[in-house]
């Protein structure tokens, strides 16, 4: 299998790539036209306003970033929390209710130890 070699853009023509996808609606048909990827525009895009953010920008692209990073957190907390609930579930179907003598299982102990609910 051969491997496509990297072709390097100038300056300029990322340049005016980002111009252009600043003023397009259609990025998809601007990197086909162009002849780049997609994530490449966006990569330029976000080079550049790193380098020189523009006023207007800057802030929003801070808080965008922000949003993105803490939307990421809050899905991998949400994904944790539901395996650990689906954990908890198995095994609490899985253990007996009663245990030989008829006390309660350990669980129900410990909650009234512990003055907390167990879900």
């Amino acid at each position: 299998m051969e491997r496509k070699k990297r072709q390097r853009y100038g300056n300029e023509f990322r340049r005016q790539a980002v111009e252009r996808m600043n003023a397009c609606d259609n990025i998809v048909a601007l990197a086909r036209e162009l002849g780049v990827g997609r994530r490449l525009l966006y990569v330029w895009r976000d080079r550049f306003d790193e380098a020189d953010p523009p006023p207007q920008r800057s802030r929003e692209l801070i808080l965008r970033k922000q949003i993105l990073k803490l939307k990421r957190l809050l899905a991998n907390k949400i994904l944790e929390v539901d395996f650990f609930r689906r954990a908890l579930q198995r095994v609490g179907a899985r253990r007996p209710r009663r245990n030989s003598l008829g006390d309660e299982a350990s669980t129900k102990k410990y909650e009234e130890r512990c003055h907390c609910k167990v879900t």
